[in-house]
């Protein structure tokens, strides 16, 4: 599926095509209200219905539409969630370095980490606009995630390493974040499991907290017959910026550290290996869902 913009053609002809209707419907009955409706709906509908006026107006929407135009190597290419005017620069995987066979390909990247090259202790306006290299350690940036997955449905897969190498994903049939007046919330539901285990679905309903934006549910942390230590801000002890309730079972943004340690404030993924287990490599990534895919 494409995103399709109207020329000037098809804006004039739908202007008159909208006055004729309006012409000749008196809307003096319920019948006349309803068939008024109906071609409402067919005019929204007309754009996806008909091939794009011009080349400009046919824009990818995601990887999945470059791969579907022939574009089948991995790499950074410009895609457009909301139209020509939105372009977003992605890194698309498009599944050729994976098992030979496999389709599984076709995937926005919105978060990766593999060496600990990026610093991913930000500000709310860096996680906002997105930060890092595309092509390694990078997040796409909340306002992107939100403008690609606000029209369609999305599901999303990530996929993890240890550094004994071990190779686990887990996915979700569904995933979209709310705009910035929502505080970035994030929806993400129907967990399928490839090993890791299920460690986003507690942070279903958060909004997105950052070290100065703290958004979190975590309470003030009290000890030692009710002495108030602090306010626990969980991107501030984490050293990230996530959907974080009180706290986490999921901390992809945390430190990144090597393995086994006593803290619990790196690379995250409790479901799997615990509190006190940091990743070697996590990517988050996202695919748009067919129709039917969506109705099944």
């Amino acid at each position: 599926m494409k995103v399709l913009s109207y020329s000037k053609s098809d804006t004039l002809l739908l202007t008159f095509l909208v006055l004729i209707f309006f012409f000749f419907c008196r809307l003096s009955s319920v019948t006349e209200v309803v068939n008024m409706m109906k071609f409402f709906a067919l005019v929204l509908m007309l754009p996806m219905l008909v091939h794009c006026a011009t080349d400009e107006d046919c824009v990818p929407v995601d990887c999945e539409d470059l791969y579907k135009n022939g574009t089948t190597q991995n790499g950074i290419y410009t895609i457009y969630p909301v139209g020509p005017d939105t372009p977003i620069d992605v890194y698309c995987d498009m599944g050729c370095t994976e098992d030979a066979g496999s389709s599984d390909g076709q995937w926005t990247v919105i978060q990766r980490r593999m060496d600990g090259s990026v610093n991913f202790y930000r500000p709310w306006d860096q996680y906002k606009a997105g930060f890092g290299d595309k092509n390694g350690e990078h997040w796409l940036g909340l306002q992107n995630m939100f403008l690609i997955t606000w029209s369609a449905k999305y599901e999303l897969k990530v996929e993890m390493e240890d550094f004994e190498h071990a190779k686990v994903y887990a996915k979700y049939s569904t995933f979209s974040v709310d705009p910035e007046t929502d505080g970035y919330k994030l929806h993400v539901d129907g967990f399928i499991n490839g090993g890791a285990g299920d460690s986003l679905s507690y942070h279903n309903g958060m909004n997105f907290s950052t070290f100065d934006k703290d958004q979190d549910l975590n309470s003030p942390y009290w000890y030692y017959y009710w002495y108030y230590y602090n306010n626990y801000n969980c991107a501030e002890n984490q050293e990230g910026g996530f959907w974080y309730n009180s706290c986490f079972s999921a901390s992809p943004t945390g430190i990144y550290k090597w393995g086994s340690n006593t803290m619990t404030d790196g690379m995250l993924w409790t479901a799997w290996k615990g509190q006190n287990y940091s990743l070697k490599k996590f990517v988050m990534k996202i695919k748009r869902l067919s129709l039917a895919e969506v109705e099944g």
